[in-house]
């Protein structure tokens, strides 16, 4: 694990550094950009040369078992199923290899098309990415435009910047030491998706990798219809199926996951191995400093990454023994100034309203998503995955009972790990901790992950060889039909931006303040966004999910944009110094009388 560790630390000391180097300073410029990235693989390269680890040897994990042949006593008659199974018997690493080929062909095909040039037009691939990789491209050229930090919002004159933009951050560093925009984003992102399958594989072995791959309902079944009969398509991607593809609809479309996933399963992997290994392995653990700065720094990067690793470490303090409760409590500590600081930082000095609201039901009241009975939701969006997490949970505890509990000692790693992963699921199902409710899924994925090592060696692993294959098949089938059909879709691409334009807007403005905000019409792909600029008001659909109640602003905008009679003292209310008039303004503004000209 040292080089995913090596990775990640590289990552969060390059972005916090260029963070606080950026707020001294004033903001990015190459020199510091390069003492950043620098100073990123200095940390980088100790903690890979330290003796913290041993080898890294792509073994299977604890948790991880054969289809065919797993770790568990033999069985009566399993060496006849064995024999019927030559070859995963004779190859026993085969679905590792099968499932790491199926995570380089999604990591390439998703990556290496994420933004690319069509003639006059830069286009992307997926059109579940259209809104959210322009916003990203605007946060990447704010920063690396050298605002101050932390900066003002680009797209809201009224805040500060509120999203836990970490990842664009660190391409900005990457822009800044004139590293190619496109360029630095699809390496980003294949480099993410290695270090991703890595960590899925020492986590929970390749049914934890199958299970982020291909999670899925009964959606996917609709392939054996007879009007989509053998159709591959992305059924998961239908507006009213709430547990989408993760890998197409939030791996590839909302960057903080790119740095978050990777970064909390190393932490869930080091807690399991330092309080629950053997003593031979005691020595495979990250040391302190490392831990603390990736668990401290995960609210610049991911906010609800940070609250599900925050919910693990209270369970696992309350399950553990006196030793293991000293350390949490230690590193609980020691965060809490830096993580604060970071939360101070992108909740706009603590003016963003709670994100935090009472909501029973997620979005099952919500009638694009909701259905005539719970269980037709459940079932539909979750499949069997939801009766065997129950199943497993009952299990572990009549196993646990009737082993006898001491609460004096620590309790078994399974209780740990899968009482967070219950509080954390079952917590999104009663509070909204985003502005949508959808966006729960960004804290409920966690507690799917915490479950999953668990479910196969705890449960499914001990069944006969006929039951863990079709559990295999009710779980990950339907996910496969989507994941694939998705990438498989005939797509010409998706008109992103017109390339000629894009330049001259970025030539016109070139001697403009870089502080200074514009009054344009709000859409995601806006030449001015795109180019890193301040606007009065960006795209109401980012707006919204941010929190944001900006009705009053974009009535105010549009006074302005019109040219009505107090039009100047409206453009001084919303502290516009520049007016951009070009194709959306002429498009959308058409009764203008313009009388700024």
């Amino acid at each position: 694990m040292k080089w995913l560790s090596a990775g990640v630390t590289f990552v969060s000391f390059s972005t916090v550094c260029g963070l606080i180097l950026g707020m001294v300073g004033g903001g990015l410029t190459l020199p510091i950009a390069a003492i950043s990235i620098l100073f990123g693989a200095a940390i980088a390269g100790y903690l890979s040369a330290s003796d913290f680890f041993k080898p890294d040897v792509l073994e299977p994990p604890k948790a991880e078992a054969n289809i065919f042949r797993d770790a568990l006593p033999a069985q009566p008659g399993a060496r006849n199923a064995q024999s019927r199974h030559f070859l995963f018997v004779k190859y026993p690493h085969a679905w590792k290899w099968i499932l790491a080929a199926c995570f380089a062909i999604f990591a390439f095909r998703s990556f290496c098309w994420l933004l690319y040039i069509d003639g006059d037009e830069l286009k992307i691939q997926s059109p579940n990415n259209l809104g959210d990789l322009a916003l990203h491209i605007t946060y990447i050229r704010n920063f690396a435009n050298g605002v101050s930090l932390w900066p003002e919002n680009p797209i809201y004159v009224f805040s500060k910047l509120r999203y836990p933009a970490g990842i664009d951050l660190f391409n900005a560093l990457l822009c800044c030491l004139h590293v190619d925009l496109t360029q630095g984003l699809v390496w980003t992102g294949l480099l993410a998706s290695l270090a991703t399958f890595y960590a899925f594989y020492r986590w929970g072995g390749s049914f934890a990798v199958a299970g982020f791959l291909f999670n899925g309902g009964i959606a996917g079944f609709q392939i054996l219809r007879s009007s989509t009969f053998l159709k591959f398509l992305d059924y998961q991607g239908d507006k009213t199926i709430a547990w989408k593809n993760i890998p197409l609809a939030m791996f590839v479309t909302q960057r903080g996951w790119l740095y978050a996933i990777p970064a909390g399963l190393l932490l869930l992997w080091h807690w399991r191995e330092k309080f629950y290994a053997t003593k031979g392995r005691q020595s495979a653990s990250l040391p302190f400093w490392a831990e603390l700065s990736i668990y401290a720094s995960m609210p610049l990067f991911h906010v609800h990454t940070f609250l599900a690793l925050s919910a693990v470490l209270v369970c696992l303090f309350l399950c553990g023994d006196a030793p293991m409760r000293r350390h949490i409590a230690l590193l609980i500590a020691s965060a809490f100034v830096p993580a604060t600081f970071f939360v101070w930082s992108i909740s706009d000095n603590f003016h963003a309203a709670s994100m935090l609201e009472w909501n029973r039901g997620w979005v099952m009241h919500d009638p694009e998503f909701g259905r005539p009975t719970i269980f037709q939701f459940w079932f539909e969006n979750f499949g069997v995955f939801i009766p065997l997490a129950f199943c497993l949970l009952a299990v572990c505890s009549w196993r646990l009972w009737k082993s006898g509990i001491d609460w004096n000692e620590k309790l078994p790693e399974k209780i740990a790990f899968l009482l967070p992963a219950a509080a954390i699921f079952i917590s999104g199902l009663f509070f909204k901790f985003a502005p949508w409710e959808w966006d729960n899924l960004k804290l409920m994925i966690w507690g799917y992950f915490l479950v999953l090592p668990f479910l196969w060696t705890d449960l499914i692993a001990r069944w006969p060889l006929e039951a863990r294959v079709a559990a295999c098949i009710a779980l990950f089938a339907s996910g496969f039909i989507s994941l694939f059909g998705g990438l498989a879709a005939e797509r010409t691409g998706l008109g992103f931006a017109n390339r000629a334009e894009l330049d001259e807007v970025g030539a016109a403005i070139q001697n403009v303040p870089m502080e200074a905000r514009f009054a344009a019409y709000p859409n995601y792909n806006h030449p001015l966004v795109l180019q890193g600029r301040k606007v009065v008001m960006g795209y109401p659909g980012h707006l919204w999910t941010q929190g944001f109640d900006y009705a009053a602003t974009e009535n105010q905008l549009r006074q302005l944009m019109e040219g009505g009679a107090d039009w100047l003292q409206t453009a001084r209310g919303l502290r516009a110094r520049y007016l951009f008039w070009g194709r959306e303004e002429q498009s959308n503004y058409p009764m203008s009388k313009r009388p700024w000209e």
